[in-house]
């Protein structure tokens, strides 16, 4: 009984012996491999998805519509007005869907749709190439609408086109806080 359990305890760790005499591959070209598999894999995603919109015709890369977004306050801490301007500087018309205003602080968030002022309606508008928008934004509305907001430190107006893309953000401080200042 003794001689078989050292047999079978002498072919049990044999095995590992003698594969360690196998030669492994090398170690620079399996990493090469897997750096140009994912190089490869990174440059198919983004030529496959670059240009396409939600209706899934290609836009040439070069006409994309750029859109310079600015939000100015009338005061530094606490502004009644907020003025946003729209600038299309690129080489395309643009038509721009109704901004979204976002009240914001670090655990909620209000969202709201500038949809005009006065009782007039812009939206959605269409920006001719070098034309630029202004849309005068009166807080105290928002604030009577809803007395928490001003608790809210940020306010943020992202501007996107009417297919879905969104052009461009910008994001301002209404009051300083202990994570803001």
């Amino acid at each position: 009984m003794k001689q078989v359990l050292t047999l079978l305890f002498f072919l049990a760790f044999s095995v590992p012996v003698f594969a360690q005499n196998e030669v492994g591959p090398e170690g620079h070209k399996l990493i090469w491999f897997v750096l140009i598999l994912a190089v490869t894999g990174i440059v198919a995603f983004f030529w496959a998805n670059s240009g396409k919109n939600k209706s899934g015709f290609k836009i040439p890369f070069f006409n994309k519509p750029k859109v310079h977004v600015e939000l100015t306050k009338d005061r530094l801490y606490y502004p009644d007005y907020l003025e946003l301007t729209v600038t299309n500087t690129g080489k395309t018309d643009v038509d721009i869907n109704a901004p979204l205003l976002v009240f914001s602080g670090m655990w909620y968030s209000r969202k709201f749709k500038l949809k005009g002022t006065n009782n007039h309606q812009f939206y959605p508008l269409y920006l001719m190439q070098g034309q630029n928008h202004t849309l005068n934004i009166d807080l105290n509305r928002f604030y009577g609408f809803d007395k928490t907001l001003k608790r809210l430190p940020r306010v943020k107006v992202v501007v996107s086109e009417v297919n879905g893309r969104k052009l461009g953000s910008r994001k301002v401080l209404l009051r300083k806080t202990l994570f803001n200042v």
